[in-house]
């Protein structure tokens, strides 16, 4: 990663989900380029024990709240108690979701409640209070997490489609109408990368997962902090200028592979 080291110096950041997979590295990330606090967010704490131990190596603090980022109100007062305990909320990325592979016909509307709930509601939530809270200190910068999916569509995940797809025009929404507020809001859509929680929910087979490895054009899966990379860039003054933009890191997957394969 090309950032400077201190690029989120006296930088206050708050990420939901950022206790596993993505959502560690990026607290992760955030620490290692010099954040004065990263605040973890996620409805059980119990994942959070690992960044906290971490943290000790770097110069910035790691909070960690219990937050269920389907619950406005609760979304709200979390944020604001960041900001009044550390003085900003100047990144906030919304990361936390959910998702699991079943035939649309065979999806129930629990199902689909509890994946739109968390993937999209929630994170508008989340970006909602954060920009109240940056409205009020001249400004900052929102990182969404979306899916190359949210356009391409794939079996199996049309709950996650759907949410993620609301997820990109919010974020496409928000940047255009918070601009005058110096407010950035952007979106990263990995493709397929390496995690547990994907292991688990989306390629528990191997034979699947060779058979989607296969299928992008780079051969294999990115990794976490790959996907990381591009979520600090657009966090940081580097990306000064860029707002409303959708970053993918996928291996050129979307694209197709085209007849000559």
């Amino acid at each position: 990663m090309l950032l400077r080291d201190d690029a989120f110096k006296d930088k206050v950041a708050l990420v939901t989900g950022g206790g596993t997979g993505l959502g560690l590295e990026i607290s992760r990330g955030l620490l290692r380029h010099g954040a004065k606090a990263v605040v973890v967010a996620s409805r059980s704490t119990e994942h959070h024990e690992r960044i906290r131990e971490e943290a000790a190596a770097f110069d910035g603090a790691v909070e960690s709240i219990a937050l269920d980022v389907r619950e406005p109100d609760r979304v709200d007062e979390a944020f604001r108690g960041v900001a009044e305990r550390h003085g900003s909320l100047d990144v906030m990325v919304a990361n936390a979701a959910g998702n699991f592979v079943v035939p649309s016909m065979r999806l129930k509307s629990k199902g689909w409640k509890a994946v739109i709930d968390i993937a999209l509601s929630g994170s508008f939530y989340s970006c909602q209070s954060a920009g109240r809270i940056m409205k009020k200190q001249g400004g900052g910068s929102i990182v969404t997490i979306g899916t190359t999916y949210a356009w391409t569509g794939m079996p199996g995940v049309v709950h996650s489609a759907a949410a993620k797809a609301g997820v990109l025009a919010m974020t496409r929404t928000l940047a255009v109408e918070w601009a005058p507020l110096n407010i950035r809001v952007n979106n990263v859509a990995p493709g397929p990368f390496h995690s547990d929680g994907a292991e688990q929910n989306l390629w528990p087979d191997p034979e699947i997962k060779k058979r989607i490895e296969d299928a992008v054009p780079l051969k294999r899966f990115a990794t976490t902090e790959e996907v990381t990379d591009a979520v600090l860039y657009l966090a940081s003054d580097a990306a000064s200028y860029v707002t409303g933009e959708c970053v993918v890191v996928d291996g050129g997957a979307w694209l197709g592979q085209g007849l000559g394969h």
